[in-house]
Formats: structure tokens, C-alpha cells, sequence
């Protein structure tokens, strides 16, 4: 199963139809234009789409195919009070993460943004706990950023947002503050709690 975000919009490219997705649209996988896909839903606001398809991974390949694909790497922070590392960026919570290097391998990039971004310094990268895609426009091109997320440890310590980045705060938060989070966040970072809070 793939998951496309658009903003606040989900586009699911799966063999099966997922469940606790809520209200959603399928879509005929037949005469699928992502490029027009993408100019509607921009103006719709918060929706799920799903595209049936016997051969997921090829759909998915296909609709990718046309269009620049950008690496990045993130990190989900724990620190020894069990709690986790959030940052607030352009009025919306979020998880600290950014594009590759040339070169760089997605484990250092993710430790590097983390460190960059929140000003701190982290003790371990752990497991790839999974990754995500999100479709957005570059200079009037549609791209679609792929980015690998990481467990990663740090001793509780001071943090420091980088405001270059437009980052204003960043926070350490237990589960239990998670839902100041999901009120005021992207379904992206909504599904990447949802594997945390297991």
C-alpha cells in the first residue's frame, strides 16, 4: 500500500481497501491523470482518495515516473523521559527532517537535520521505522519528496529552533500531550504518531 499526501488530501494506491480511513473516494485506476488529480484536490481541502489496483507498486510507479523525485530523512526523537521531539514550523506542528546532501545516506541526513533544526544532539539512530511521500510544487513543478524516518535517542536537553528554517518552537511531548499535536498538524505526521503511539 502507497500513501501520496497532498497537503491535508491522501491518495492511497492499494491491493485492498484499507480500514479506519473514514469517508473517502475511490478512484478508477484506468484513466488516472495525477497532474489533474493534483489541481483539484489542491482547493479541496481535507479528503481521501483510494485507487484500487491488482499491482499496487506498478500504479505507484507509474504515476511517480513523470515527475522529479526528492530524497529526504527525519527523525523521531525519544528522549529518557519518554518523550518525543516536535517542532512547530509555519503555524503547523511538525517532526524535524530535510533533503539530503549530495551523496549523503538518508541515516546521516536524519541526524543531521534533526541536530540542525532543533539545536541538540542526539545519542543514537535506531531502526528505520518507515517512510512517507509527499507530492508539493518547486518553482511550478510538481515533485514528489520521498522521505525516510528514523528512531533516533537523545538525552532531554535544551532545544533551539532554527528560525532560518521558520521553525519558531520545537518541544519535547509525551503520548499523553500528542493530541495538542493531532488538532494542529499534516495526516502525514497524523499516520507517523499512529506508529509511535503502538
Amino acid at each position: 500500500m502507497y500513501r501520496i499526501y497532498i497537503n491535508d488530501t491522501a491518495l492511497i494506491v492499494a491491493d485492498f481497501m484499507p480500514v479506519g480511513i473514514g469517508p473517502n473516494q475511490q478512484i478508477d485506476a484506468q484513466n488516472f491523470d495525477f497532474r489533474e488529480f493534483y489541481k483539484q484536490v489542491k482547493k479541496n481541502g481535507k479528503t481521501v482518495h483510494v485507487i484500487l489496483t491488482k499491482e499496487p507498486k506498478k500504479m505507484f510507479r507509474t504515476i511517480r515516473k513523470p515527475f522529479t523525485v526528492i530524497r529526504a530523512a527525519g527523525g523521531i526523537v525519544k528522549n529518557e523521559l519518554n518523550q518525543y521531539l516536535f517542532i512547530f514550523r509555519k503555524g503547523k506542528w511538525d517532526l524535524p527532517k530535510g533533503k539530503l546532501d549530495e551523496g549523503e545516506k538518508t541515516r546521516i541526513a536524519a541526524e543531521r537535520e534533526v541536530m540542525e533544526e532543533c539545536g541538540i544532539k542526539v545519542s543514537e539512530v535506531g531502526s528505520r521505522l518507515c517512510k512517507t511521500w509527499h507530492v508539493y510544487e518547486d518553482k511550478g513543478q510538481i515533485v514528489f519528496k520521498k522521505t525516510v524516518w528514523y528512531n533516533m535517542k537523545a538525552k532531554k536537553q535544551r532545544l533551539i529552533p532554527q528560525l532560518e528554517e521558520e521553525i519558531t518552537e520545537a518541544r519535547w511531548l509525551g503520548t499523553a500531550d500528542f493530541l495538542i499535536v493531532k488538532q494542529n498538524t499534516f495526516p502525514l505526521v497524523k499516520d507517523i504518531i499512529s506508529l509511535i503511539e503502538v
